[in-house]
């Protein structure tokens, strides 16, 4: 509200309904969370089993320090995201230097005193256009593709081979994460993955594969119990749906009451 962060900690376990706000607490300072979280008592915190959270290493020192014996989870969707950010990272490089080349184009057509007419490929995009309206592509599966974005993939992947490479490399990484696999073969394929990615040689990816690096055992604890924070991701558009019931927040100690009343 009004600009305003509160850190929500919830049990997933209650699914969304009475019992699942443990604490709010306003900010999201890492020492003011743990001073929060650590007025419960030890014992009581030492019975949480498994905490998911993302790659932040404030989230990391406050699961440790207030949570010692609970296993830390990387949310796999937060290590998907990283990836499919770094495909349209790519695509939108490119875009700029369609721009560009563009703009020179029309600047050049202009001195001449003729009229600049972009090409069109077969399905009626110019090469910015495609470039443009194939951000959505790259986020779905061949499967789910329409007959448009099928034509539209094919276009973009021909005239641009490396965004193919690395939209077939995060797909790869997607099926690890859906393949119903034992962490110990999880992590011989997260590897193979890893050196494919640093063999290609995609300054973007191999950030990314560093990230992921850092993070490997956390991120491989999700092929114990393959949790994720779908709950709290869902928890969260759940608290929207109550504030937008309210038509916005004036009193904010009153929303925080009503909301704990609620789901506390």
């Amino acid at each position: 509200s009004k600009g305003d962060l509160y850190t929500i900690l919830i049990n997933r376990d209650k699914r969304g309904r009475k019992g699942s706000i443990i604490a709010v607490i306003q900010g999201t300072k890492t020492d003011d969370i743990i001073a929060v979280l650590t007025k419960m008592p030890q014992e009581l915190r030492n019975q949480v089993k498994e905490i998911t959270l993302d790659m932040a290493g404030s989230m990391q020192k406050i699961a440790k320090t207030c949570f010692p014996r609970a296993m830390q989870v990387i949310d796999r969707f937060h290590v998907q995201k990283l990836v499919y950010e770094a495909v349209q990272e790519l695509r939108i490089t490119y875009r700029w230097q369609v721009i560009k080349e563009e703009n020179k184009a029309m600047k050049a057509a202009k001195e001449k005193g003729e009229v600049y007419k972009a090409e069109e490929l077969e399905n009626g995009d110019t090469l910015r256009q495609l470039l443009a309206r194939s951000r959505y592509l790259l986020f779905k599966s061949p499967d789910k593709w329409t007959k448009s974005q099928k034509i539209r993939a094919e276009l973009l992947f021909k005239q641009f081979e490396d965004i193919k490479h690395v939209y077939y490399y995060s797909l790869e990484l997607g099926k690890i994460f859906s393949t119903n696999y034992d962490k110990d073969v999880a992590r011989a394929k997260l590897a193979l993955w890893y050196n494919k990615i640093e063999e290609y040689g995609y300054d973007t990816f191999t950030t990314v594969a560093n990230s992921i690096e850092n993070h490997y055992e956390r991120i491989l604890n999700f092929f114990v119990n393959r949790s994720t924070n779908a709950a709290a991701e869902a928890f969260n558009a759940k608290i929207k749906a109550f504030r937008a019931s309210f038509r916005g927040v004036v009193d904010m100690s009153f929303f925080l009451f009503r909301l704990a009343k609620v789901y506390a």
